[in-house]
């Protein structure tokens, strides 16, 4: 992978999570082009990670294979949970970066507002998804449920506070896929390198 051209440094990292209900194997490079490489075997899952490396110019490659015979439930959560990972690892102590990012983005009736802080405490407030949203199938495999799943992994495991709001939509696909771009463009602000301020962006001293 390329290192870094922010003058942050290479901001990369790579994790394995082996479980009996998955195999996760998940790779970022934060100062990517927004290249991924993405096999979940959860078609739709899929698709919502390969927008948000696309729209966060995080390269990614992300595995994992697991009990989908049963349910998406655990492949879904788990690679949340690796990708959440090696982005605490990826950005280290966070010096220089502007920890803070807000994006609104529409996707034809949908729209979907994300602000993130890159705090080192975790927080997630998720809402204004339409009543039975949760319930909907997705591509044949992707409960509408998951979306939440997936953002509390990665705001738990990443230590991210993450405010998403749903603030108009229709159709499932389309609501899901402006959560998912939002976070990215939100993750892209606040993972930049902040020219003006190269130290830790904290009055503390620590993220």
């Amino acid at each position: 992978m390329a290192e870094s051209t922010t003058g942050l440094g290479p901001r990369i990292a790579s994790q394995e999570r082996h479980t009996s209900e998955s195999s996760v194997s998940v790779s970022i490079n934060l100062d990517g082009t927004g290249k991924a490489d993405i096999d979940t075997s959860v078609p739709f899952y899929d698709h919502m990670l390969t927008a948000l490396s696309k729209h966060s110019l995080i390269d990614m490659t992300i595995k994992c294979t697991g009990d989908t015979h049963i349910d998406v439930h655990h492949t879904v959560e788990d690679t949340a949970i690796v990708l959440g990972e090696v982005l605490r690892e990826a950005l280290g102590n966070k010096a220089g970066i502007r920890r803070f990012g807000m994006a609104t983005i529409p996707l034809d009736e949908a729209l979907a507002q994300c602000v993130v802080d890159i705090s080192g405490r975790p927080y997630l407030v998720h809402q204004g998804e339409p009543a039975g949203f949760e319930f909907h199938l997705i591509g044949g495999h992707f409960t509408g449920s998951m979306v939440r799943h997936c953002l509390e992994a990665i705001a738990y495991h990443a230590g991210i506070c993450l405010h998403m709001t749903v603030l108009g939509g229709r159709d499932p696909h389309h609501i899901a896929e402006a959560e998912f771009k939002a976070l990215a463009r939100a993750l892209r602000e606040a993972i930049e390198s902040d020219p003006r301020h190269h130290d830790i962006p904290s009055t503390k001293g620590a993220l």
